[in-house]
C-alpha cells in the first residue's frame, strides 16, 4: 500500500555494542626467573589495574618466563594446579583483588606431560585453561602439544585465546571465526641473531620481515575472526642458545608489538620494541562477531620468510625427537616433580 506523500521509511538501527575496557601488558621478564617474574607481574598488574580499571587484562604467552631457545626453559615448568607462587594461584588472586578478568601464561605440568598453558582468570574464581596446540621450533624440546580449541566461555560471551604462534596459523582463525566476542592472548616473538658475520642477511634484510609480521598479526586475526584483538607480548634484549649449536650465543630482541585492535583490524593502541615494558588500555566493542576476511587457504595466516620456515621444520623435527627421547629416559625435570601426573580440567573454580 503506498504511503502518504512526504512519509519517510525508517530503518531500524542496530543495537549499540556493549563496551569492555581492556589492557594489554608488554612485559620485560627475565629469562628463567619464574618466581621473580611472578612478583614483578603482580606489581605491573596492580599499577595497570589502578590506573585503568579494566574489565579484562592480558599478559604475554608464558608470562613468567620468556619462551626462548635455551636449556633453562626445562626448569621453568611448574605444577598446573598451583602452589603459593604458581601462575595459576597468583593470577586468580589478582583477578579477585582487582575485579577484572586476567589472562596470563606459564609452562605447566598437565598430567604426564608439560604444556604451554594460558590461564583466563575471572573475578568470581573461575579459571579457564588453554594449552597451545603445537610447540613452535625449539619449544618442542620442553613441552607437548595441547588439544583444546582455545575458546573460553566467560561471563557474557566467549573469548578466543591464541597462544604464541597460534596467532599466525589459519587453523586458529578457523576455530575462532564467528564464535568469540574477543581475541585475547599472548606472544613471545624473538628475532634473528645480531651476529656481525650474518648481519647483512639476517638483520638488515630478514629482521624487517619479522617486524612486519609482528605488526600485522593482531589486525589480521581480528578481521578473519570478526572480533577485537588484544595481543600482549614480551619485549627486550635477550641471549638465546643457537639451535643445533647451543654453545654459540644467539643475541637478539623480543619484538614487542603489543596491540589492541578493533574488529576491523585497525590498531587502537600499540607498544613497539622501542617503547619497552608498559601497558596500554582501550575500550572495545563486545558483541557478536562479524568476520570480514576469509580464512586463508594455507597453513600460515601470511607468507613467512624462507629462513623462518627452514628453522621451523628443522627445529620441530629435532625438538620432538629430543622431547620423546628424554621422556622415555625420565630426564625431564617435570617428571621428577611431586605434581607429575596431576592435572586440572579446562575450567575450574579456585
Amino acid at each position: 500500500m503506498p504511503g502518504r506523500a512526504g512519509a519517510r521509511t525508517v530503518t531500524a538501527m542496530p543495537e549499540p555494542a556493549e563496551i569492555r575496557r581492556v589492557v594489554a601488558v608488554q612485559l620485560a621478564a627475565r629469562p628463567g626467573e619464574v618466581e621473580r617474574n611472578l612478583a614483578h607481574i603482580a606489581d605491573v598488574v596492580g599499577r595497570a589495574a589502578h590506573e585503568h580499571h579494566p574489565d579484562m587484562l592480558f599478559l604475554p604467552e608464558v608470562s613468567c618466563a620468556p619462551n626462548l631457545a635455551h636449556a633453562l626453559m626445562a626448569g621453568c615448568v611448574r605444577p598446573v594446579d598451583g602452589g603459593p607462587l604458581a601462575a595459576y594461584v597468583a593470577l586468580a588472586r589478582e583477578a579477585r583483588e582487582y575485579g577484572c578478568l586476567i589472562g596470563g601464561g606459564a609452562l605447566t605440568i598437565r598430567g604426564r606431560d608439560a604444556r604451554n598453558t594460558y590461564y583466563l582468570c575471572e573475578p568470581d574464581g573461575t579459571v579457564h585453561l588453554h594449552d597451545k596446540d603445537q610447540p613452535s621450533m625449539w619449544e618442542n624440546v620442553t613441552y607437548a602439544a595441547g588439544r583444546d580449541a582455545g575458546i573460553c566461555e566467560v561471563a557474557g560471551g566467549a573469548i578466543g585465546v591464541p597462544n604464541g604462534f597460534e596467532w599466525i596459523r589459519t587453523r586458529t582463525a578457523a576455530r575462532l571465526r564467528g564464535r568469540v566476542k574477543l581475541v585475547g592472548g599472548g606472544m613471545c616473538f624473538p628475532s634473528f641473531p645480531t651476529w656481525r658475520l650474518t648481519r647483512p642477511y639476517f638483520w638488515d634484510r630478514e629482521h624487517g620481515s619479522m617486524l612486519d609480521l609482528a605488526r600485522e598479526t593482531p589486525g589480521r586475526m581480528a578481521r578473519v575472526v570478526g572480533a577485537p584483538a588484544v595481543h600482549a607480548s614480551h619485549v627486550g634484549d635477550v641471549v638465546m642458545q643457537t639451535p643445533f649449536a647451543p654453545r654459540i650465543p644467539w643475541p637478539t630482541i623480543l619484538l614487542g608489538e603489543t596491540q589492541i585492535t578493533d574488529e576491523r583490524g585497525a590498531i587502537v593502541e600499540r607498544l613497539a620494541y622501542e617503547d619497552g615494558e608498559g601497558y596500554v588500555a582501550a575500550d572495545v566493542a563486545w558483541r557478536d562477531p562479524v568476520p570480514l576476511d576469509p580464512v586463508p587457504d594455507r597453513f600460515w595466516m601470511t607468507t613467512l620468510p624462507l629462513s623462518v620456515q627452514a628453522i621451523w621444520h628443522a627445529e620441530n623435527t629435532r625438538g620432538r625427537a629430543l622431547y620423546r627421547w628424554r621422556y622415555r629416559r625420565g630426564e625431564h625435570p617435570f617428571q621428577r616433580d611431586p605434581a607429575y601426573g596431576r592435572d586440572l580440567p579446562d575450567e575450574v573454580r579456585v
